[in-house]
């Protein structure tokens, strides 16, 4: 590692909680993540931008004029704020902004209050080559906003990892161990990294994540942070489901974890939506892959009987935002979210 860290510098990574500036998108045109049926997902995608509009800036990054004009129009069909929407001409190979997207950290005493960590991405373990645009779009940002962007050297995905906004991040074995991302690194060593450029102090991890996600297992589909001790974590009621023991596992080791103050977790359960599968393929759906904006928390819903008590449980755990749940059933199809779709840029 190089002699100053983000961490060196006081910076650290805040919570999908606290304030944003804005939140990052790239917009999807990798008909491959859709097979047959990208034009169905544009109706839901833009709704989720309309609604993060009444809150926030939403900066979107496109391939060129055509893209901006297309993307344009969808956004004036559903009512988006068309005002709150900036685009970035940084083409990208796919749309999931929150694993190729920038991490920003933040020190509010320092000079220079915003960084950007640009992590290696190689698209899930070089499972959907090419990934090169979806590389580099962290520095290209940094570079339009003249921001420092340190490169740890190593690959990382933003769905892998959920942080409390007090020193600790948590995540996942059965993706950050896996060998097709950093097989030259150890858990230890990979712990240094996330806290020397995520500013954190501690690392907790479950081990497992849901069916049929091709990440190896994102924790943003398991388990997330709703305040600094408080987690919301998926489980499944049917016993025969494939699910369940997975989802069983990482309970008891949530139960076990400790934070930095030595306090237990608050643990809240939430449902999984009913099994779905789409050309034989089963999705990964989980309504865990929320995304915390400034006025709501938006989560995904599935045409399911769950849906409902998903909402309620999640607008619990939120009393000061408006849970909004968009469909999100041809969404799915790509294997991710609006979670996945999306990277916060905090205020600071």
């Amino acid at each position: 590692m190089t002699q100053h860290t983000p961490k060196d510098l006081g910076y650290y990574f805040p919570a999908e909680f606290a304030p944003h500036a804005a939140t990052w998108l790239s917009w999807p045109h990798k008909e491959a993540s859709w097979p047959g049926k990208i034009d169905t997902i544009y109706p839901a995608y833009s709704k989720f931008i309309k609604e993060l509009t009444k809150g926030e800036k939403v900066n979107i990054n496109v391939a060129d004029e055509a893209m901006k004009t297309f993307a344009t129009g969808h956004l004036q069909l559903e009512g988006a704020d068309l005002s709150k929407v900036e685009f970035f001409f940084h083409p990208t190979n796919d749309a999931w902004c929150r694993d190729h997207g920038p991490a920003f950290l933040i020190n509010p005493g320092a000079d220079i209050k915003k960084v950007i960590v640009d992590w290696g991405y190689n698209a899930w373990g070089n499972k959907y080559p090419p990934y090169d645009l979806d590389d580099v779009v962290p520095t290209l940002i940094g570079k339009h906003f003249h921001m420092p962007v340190y490169h740890p050297g190593i690959v990382m995905e933003g769905g892998s990892v959920e942080f409390n906004g007090n020193g600790t991040v948590m995540t996942s074995t059965a993706c950050l161990l896996n060998p097709n991302r950093n097989p030259q690194l150890n858990k230890v060593q990979i712990e240094k990294y996330l806290c020397a450029y995520y500013g954190m102090e501690q690392v907790l991890w479950v081990d497992e994540g849901i069916v049929g996600d091709d990440t190896d297992g994102h924790i943003d589909d398991t388990v997330r942070f709703v305040n600094e001790d408080t987690v919301i974590t998926v489980i499944e009621e049917d016993k025969n489901d494939e699910n369940y023991e997975l989802l069983q596992h990482n309970l008891r080791q949530l139960k076990s974890m400790r934070l930095l103050n030595g306090k237990q977790l608050t643990i809240i359960e939430l449902p999984m939506p009913e099994e779905l599968v789409y050309e034989g393929q089963r999705l990964p759906c989980s309504y865990a892959n929320f995304y915390i904006a400034n006025r709501s928390v938006i989560v995904p819903t599935f045409r399911s009987d769950r849906d409902e008590k998903a909402l309620r449980i999640i607008q619990d755990c939120f009393p000061g935002r408006e849970v909004v749940g968009i469909d999100s059933t041809d969404i799915i199809w790509g294997l991710g979210s609006f979670h996945c779709l999306s990277q916060q840029e905090p205020l600071v």
